[in-house]
């Protein structure tokens, strides 16, 4: 079985974040699902579990970080092109994000992204696949 990702983030309106994300396209297993978190599904190894704040408290005696004033992290998703980045950017913002930065093109590689409703920064990005290393990293060669 390969590895999977689930990333925790805190929200402060479960219902708005579901509407959010579900207008760009990203679904949620119900049987993750019920009043205090969600589990949206990003590909086959990947889900985001969106927790209300005083649930994902529970999982922590750290405080919670305000995303909105504050850079808890970037999640960065690749996509398979270009204009999936801008689209993507595009409904965020219809759905009520915002965008901190302008796109960037590095020539091999585009990217752009938004702030969610509670202040999440999301990195959306299109990587030429010439411009990959064909081989595989492994666990000797990222110790390197």
């Amino acid at each position: 079985m390969a590895t999977q990702i689930f990333v925790n983030l805190p929200v402060n309106d479960l219902d708005k974040s579901i509407a959010f994300f579900t207008e760009l396209g990203y679904t949620f297993n119900p049987q993750f699902t019920d009043e205090k978190a969600t589990c949206m599904i990003i590909s086959e190894n990947i889900y985001v579990m969106l927790v209300v704040k005083s649930f994902f408290k529970t999982f922590t005696h750290l405080d919670i970080a305000d995303a909105t004033s504050v850079t808890e992290s970037i999640i960065s998703l690749s996509v398979e092109s270009r204009e999936t980045v801008d689209n993507l950017v595009n409904k965020a913002v219809a759905a009520g994000a915002t965008t901190p930065n302008d796109p960037v093109d590095h020539g091999f590689m585009y990217e752009s992204g938004f702030q969610d409703l509670d202040g999440h920064l999301w990195s959306l990005f299109y990587m030429d696949p010439s411009a990959i290393n064909q081989e595989k990293p492994t666990a000797e060669t990222n110790a390197a």
